[in-house]
């Protein structure tokens, strides 16, 4: 009979946990998308002070209810070279305060008196959620309903967890067992190897809140098993960073170092409070007499001062940190040719947070554009003054195109498959075409450095009245460009109108060269081999408006109502 419950309560233990696991990833999916504007503005100041990075970590994970996909964006932000290291550790001293946040509401859903427990309400909110989300027709309805199940089934999980630990309570062997367990580094170790496994702190955390409330383990084991679980959480940004740039993994090797340092400086804090004291006071102690009769608040707390003073003890020390860990992981020499290039505001780690990779996805797009059309320049340049100075930096700046084309779409397919809001999935189906377009202005800009190869060769130069046109004609579409820009970063129709105009210019325009064109070969100002460049680069400048007008009329489609 004893192996049978011991089993049974195994299996419950199991079936808590999955429901735990997918009831924070549905919280966790939901949130970011309900909240995906807040968050990209949130991210975007992350270059502040080291409190406001504390402060973007702290609600950014507090948001989302996820410590690891916070630290595995930071991550990605600092691989992509958007923040430094300094801001990247402000930020994930923040996300472990952000994390104590479950715990709270964890040790909230215990209390139960004469009447309902508050677990059984808040299971309730699995129900309700299920019907907005599978009834609702309104999308922001039907996320609300998915944060609200996912609330619901973070309380259904926790009953099957805290029903098998009274199962065990119940085994003497169990009880015995883990009573013999006291040590704090063996209690820490546990603590940490548990949340490598299932690789969420929060579920480790909850764990060991229940194991408190039925007795199977004391106060201050509990205590123990929660600061191993800090450590533990660092296994989702090593495994982040270890496939990443140098950068990457010195972020990764912060959020250990973080930790660890916390745990050390409490363990030796504990240990001289119970030296001094002669065993009577410990951190349970302390934390029983201020919440007395609460064992779930009691643990609760303590998480939330551990990770609270943590953060105030290496906030000053954060500059000694990142100078060690950059000692500790040293600079490589990156490799020459295509190696080189990199896309420079997105990486896979932020895969993790869509709805900031979708910002962040919109500055790499404009990142393309600004090479784009600043090749566009030098090949009006390079033909005009047949100085070809500033080709080799054309041709590589050509081949950065042609690397971000490709890593650009592939980074965009794998984002469209992610939980976005209906606005983000209209942006990314607009992108490709985006991308696409910038693609071929790099194009053009390669054919008009090739026309002024063959005026080269053939010894022939423009007129003065080609070269005042191409000059004009340079300056209309750099007006274009910007009017463009502007539409297509600020979903701004007013700027998309003037665009409109200026592209019809240019229209004209080039219409307008090719009739002087014909009087000057008529007049034998021009040569018949200079004619053909100067008619191929207005007809290329010409297609080279047309995508960039194509790229601000992509608002159209995925503009905010």
């Amino acid at each position: 009979m004893g192996a049978t419950a011991a089993i049974s309560a195994i299996l419950t233990l199991l079936a808590g946990i999955g429901i735990f696991l997918i009831a924070c990833h549905m919280m966790s999916t939901n949130l970011e998308s309900a909240s995906s504007s807040k968050l990209k503005a949130m991210f975007a100041k992350a270059s502040g002070s080291k409190l406001l990075g504390v402060g973007i970590g702290t609600v950014g994970t507090a948001a989302i209810q996820s410590s690891g996909a916070t630290t595995v964006m930071t991550i990605g932000f600092v691989n992509a070279g958007i923040i430094t290291l300094t801001q990247a550790a402000t930020i994930i001293y923040g996300a472990n305060i952000g994390t104590t946040v479950t715990a709270q509401i964890v040790a909230l859903g215990m209390f139960s008196g004469n009447g309902l427990s508050t677990s059984i309400i808040f299971s309730a909110f699995a129900g309700i959620g299920a019907f907005l989300s599978s009834f609702a027709k309104k999308p922001g309805y039907r996320t609300l309903g998915g944060i609200l199940a996912g609330f619901g089934m973070l309380f259904v999980g926790l009953s099957l967890m805290s029903g098998s630990m009274e199962d065990f309570a119940a085994l003497d062997g169990v009880k015995l067992f883990l009573a013999g367990i006291s040590n704090p580094l063996l209690l820490v170790l546990i603590g940490a190897i548990l949340t490598a496994i299932v690789q969420s702190s929060s579920v480790v955390t909850s764990i060991a809140l229940a194991m408190c409330v039925t007795g199977l383990v004391n106060l201050d084991q509990g205590i123990f098993l929660t600061m191993g679980s800090n450590i533990g959480s660092c296994i989702v940004a090593i495994l982040a960073g270890v496939t990443s740039g140098t950068n990457a993994k010195r972020t990764a090797f912060i959020h250990l170092l973080f930790n660890c340092s916390g745990v050390v400086v409490f363990l030796i804090i504990g240990w001289l409070i119970s030296l001094f004291s002669r065993g009577d006071v410990s951190f349970g102690t302390l934390f029983s007499a201020m919440f007395p009769g609460a064992p779930q608040t009691q643990l609760a707390m303590f998480h939330t001062a551990f990770n609270v003073l943590t953060v105030a003890f290496m906030l000053p020390l954060t500059g000694a940190l990142v100078t060690c860990v950059e000692r500790l992981v040293p600079d490589r020499k990156s490799s020459s040719g295509t190696g080189e290039f990199r896309l420079q505001f997105v990486d896979d780690n932020m895969l993790i947070t869509p709805p900031v990779a979708v910002a962040q996805t919109k500055k790499e797009v404009m990142r393309m554009a600004e090479l784009a059309m600043d090749n566009f320049y030098r090949s009006i340049d390079i033909i005009s003054s047949l100085d070809f100075s500033k080709k080799e930096i054309f041709e590589k700046t050509e081949e950065e195109l042609n690397f971000i084309n490709r890593a650009l779409i592939d980074f965009v397919v794998r984002l469209s498959e992610k939980p976005l809001s209906e606005h983000d999935h209209k942006y990314l189906s607009t992108s490709y075409r985006t991308i696409r377009d910038l693609e071929r202005i790099g194009d053009y800009a390669e054919n008009i450095v090739g026309y002024a190869d063959e005026l080269q060769k053939g010894g022939d130069r423009f007129s003065s009245n080609a070269l005042d046109e191409i000059a004009r004609l340079k300056d209309l579409v750099k007006s274009l460009y910007q009017k463009a820009e502007n539409a297509y970063l600020g979903e701004n129709i007013p700027a998309l109108v003037e665009a409109n105009e200026i592209e019809e210019q240019i229209d004209d325009f080039t219409k307008a060269m090719e009739d002087s064109h014909i009087k000057r070969l008529s007049a034998g100002e021009c040569t018949p081999n200079s004619g053909a460049q100067y008619l191929g680069l207005a007809c290329d400048t010409e297609r080279i408006a047309d995508h960039l007008i194509n790229v601000a009329k992509s608002i159209r489609i995925f503009k905010k109502d």
